[in-house]
């Protein structure tokens, strides 16, 4: 009963519900399936022969069979119009030529930003960055602090 060119219905996983053609037996309990994706939203993949529902109908296609091949046996067959299925076109995506526009008036704003000083509110007083000596002094300090500490002493037996 599984054969290539059987028509399932798929009863378990995401595409639950949907119709699909075995295109390959892989082995006991695998086999690869495909929709196509077009036309039933399956897309090519590896399943399991227990997640699949035989039905009576097959398609004459070769093993391995592409995608255009099994869309080809679906039309010869009648099956479209008999399963209720519709060719769905494929989405391209289109690249919006307005968000390239913008990108670089954004960085340009960025850096303008960058270059104006930081304007405070009347009665907060503004940190100022502290001076390389200041630095170096924290520096020391922190060295000192995290000096070797006397090991603790070793258990009692």
């Amino acid at each position: 009963m599984i054969e290539v060119g059987r028509l399932c219905l798929k009863i378990a996983g995401r595409e639950a519900g949907k119709y699909c053609v075995i295109v390959k037996k892989m082995d006991e309990s695998f086999v690869m399936v495909t929709g196509p994706k077009e036309l039933t939203s399956v897309r090519r993949r590896r399943c399991n022969i227990n997640h699949l529902e035989p039905i009576m109908e097959m398609l004459k296609i070769k093993s391995d069979a592409p995608d255009s091949d099994i869309l080809k046996a679906y039309q010869e067959a009648n099956l479209i119009a008999k399963l209720g299925l519709e060719a769905r076109p494929e989405k391209k995506a289109e690249k919006p030529v307005e968000k390239k526009e913008k990108a670089p008036e954004r960085k340009i704003e960025k850096r303008e930003l960058k270059k104006e000083p930081k304007k405070s509110k009347p009665g907060k007083a503004v940190k100022k960055p502290a001076k390389k000596a200041e630095k170096k002094e924290l520096k020391k300090v922190a060295k000192k602090s995290s000096a070797k500490k006397p090991a603790a002493k070793k258990a009692k037996k």
